[in-house]
């Protein structure tokens, strides 16, 4: 736990407070009204249509891109990054995901499907979704072209290069998975269209954790080497374990750090 202390605050008078609140009130509206037009304009994105089709493994079988839907027209999908063959999820991911069951039941009855998907193959997502305590629909990608073509998973031949595609530019590898979100609608013809996808920092809009953080005075305090969320975030059982989390979002536990690479982001 972080317990850093704040030196030197301002301290006035509850007048003085009341007019410096009412000045950043200003600011904040004015944001508000700037996000507003923001969303408008990404409802307004032209849209791009789905051509091939995908398929996941899930616990109740292979299913497609369309079944995903579940009867809605619009499915937002979480990229999460767990790869095959890795013991446990990202962190950061982990992070996102500890937000989204208590939202499941008001985005369903709102025309929106969820669910997450990752390359590993289901019976490691499954082994980690039972530790981790989720409910949320958590599908595999495995042998499917889905994370490459949304570029969330990146092949050999790029990694090789050390360079590879992600958040809509060229930059250099760090980890074979990748996090994101991406949006889709589908038509009553049936028609799924690919309507829109964040990466990055783009996701920290989801993550409640920090919006409330923002509130505070010492806000996300992300001041470790990492300076964003690397810093401090843990998986939500191992808040008590010793170690750090590596430059791909691994945590590794301290009895392996002597032998890691001790690289950071």
């Amino acid at each position: 736990m972080i317990t850093s202390q704040i030196e030197h605050p301002n301290v006035v008078s509850r007048g003085e407070w009341l007019a410096a609140r009412k000045e950043l009130l200003v600011k904040e509206k004015q944001l508000t009204r700037q996000r507003d037009e923001v969303d408008r304009q990404r409802r307004e994105l032209p849209w791009v249509r789905v051509e091939k089709d995908y398929f996941f493994d899930g616990p109740l079988g292979q299913r497609s891109l369309t079944d995903l839907f579940e009867g809605r027209s619009q499915l937002i999908v979480s990229h999460f990054m767990f790869g095959p063959g890795w013991k446990e999820g990202c962190v950061g991911c982990s992070f996102r995901s500890d937000h989204v069951d208590g939202a499941l039941v008001h985005l369903q009855h709102h025309d929106v499907s969820f669910v997450t998907v990752s390359r590993a193959p289901l019976v490691e997502i499954e082994a980690f979704r039972k530790r981790m305590g989720w409910r949320f629909p958590w599908l595999s990608s495995f042998g499917s072209d889905f994370n490459y073509d949304y570029q969330v998973s990146f092949k050999k031949e790029e990694i090789a290069t050390g360079r590879v595609t992600y958040n809509y530019e060229v930059r250099d590898f760090v980890s074979e998975e990748a996090s994101g979100l991406s949006v889709f609608y589908r038509s009553p013809a049936g028609e799924i269209f690919h309507t829109y996808s964040t990466f990055g920092r783009g996701d920290e809009m989801v993550d409640t954790t920090y919006m409330y953080l923002d509130l505070t005075p010492k806000g996300r305090n992300e001041n470790g080497p990492h300076h964003n969320l690397g810093d401090w975030v843990r998986h939500h059982d191992r808040y008590d374990a010793a170690g750090f989390v590596d430059a791909g979002g691994r945590f590794v536990a301290e009895e392996q750090s002597d032998s890691a690479c001790g690289c950071g982001q």
